[in-house]
């Protein structure tokens, strides 16, 4: 598994500096958390590590490579906060999609017998076996997310970029979903944006706060113990409690 480093990365939005010089590194087969208040540009910096950082009055530079020497182009599976489920598909359709987009145009309502028994696996693991042919419209909450993991699973890449995809659910759902990720998407390097100290704290072998402006990151910190982390661990409370502080107090500047 390859590392992803982001080198003196800079962006800015009609003369506004988001960030600059940025370096950052994505430890291979692990989870990297960054934290940080609404605006200060964690998903300005998912967007540009995805190569989707371009549009009118928007200014990027720097560098994202991989350790192993190739490009990222091909390499990147994407999980939004909102589950972008298409309503007139069902779940294995919506979860195939990627596969049908990539076919030739007079073969995209095809999927291979062996990708379908995959989707099909897929879907056992995340526990919507007998959701298969359901629209989306029929899915609770927790089940749309566990139908867009499903189809992160599918493009079956090595980075996965997560922007709060958790942050819609209730608590306990919340836990269930973090548990199932984590395990179904060991040995991937995963980047995952969250607003919730807890969240990072659970999942993250390196959890990174960006703020200020232009936005800095700070140290990392690498909690102990093999993520999903227990609820149960009095280390783990402390550190919510400073990463919150830290969070509020971000809040509180002018």
């Amino acid at each position: 598994m390859f590392d992803v480093v982001v080198k003196n990365a800079a962006l800015a939005y009609d003369e506004r500096i988001i960030f600059k010089d940025l370096n950052l590194t994505l430890a291979g087969g692990e989870w990297t958390c960054l934290l940080g208040g609404s605006g200060v540009g964690k998903t300005s910096l998912l967007r540009l590590i995805a190569g989707l950082s371009t549009g009118k009055g928007l200014e990027t530079s720097g560098s994202v490579l991989c350790q192993d020497g190739f490009s990222l182009k091909g390499r990147i599976a994407w999980m939004a906060q909102q589950d972008l489920l298409l309503p007139w598909f069902s779940v294995i359709e919506n979860i195939t999609l990627g596969e049908r987009l990539r076919n030739s145009f007079f073969s995209r309502r095809k999927v291979s017998a062996q990708e379908l028994d995959r989707a099909r696996h897929i879907l056992e693991q995340v526990g919507l076996s007998d959701k298969a042919t359901e629209l989306p419209q029929n899915l609770s909450g927790g089940q749309r997310q566990r139908a867009a993991l499903a189809r992160t699973l599918m493009e079956n890449r090595p980075l996965v970029l997560m922007d709060e995809p958790f942050g819609a659910l209730d608590a306990v759902t919340r836990l269930n979903l973090q548990d199932l990720a984590c395990d179904l998407l060991a040995n991937r390097t995963v980047l995952l944006i969250t607003h919730d100290p807890l969240e990072a704290l659970r999942l993250g072998h390196h959890i990174y706060h960006l703020q200020g402006e232009p936005a800095t990151l700070t140290e990392a910190i690498m909690p102990p113990d093999s993520p999903p982390r227990s609820l149960e661990n009095k280390e783990l409370m402390s550190l919510q409690g400073e990463l919150l502080e830290r969070l509020r107090n971000e809040e509180e500047r002018p």
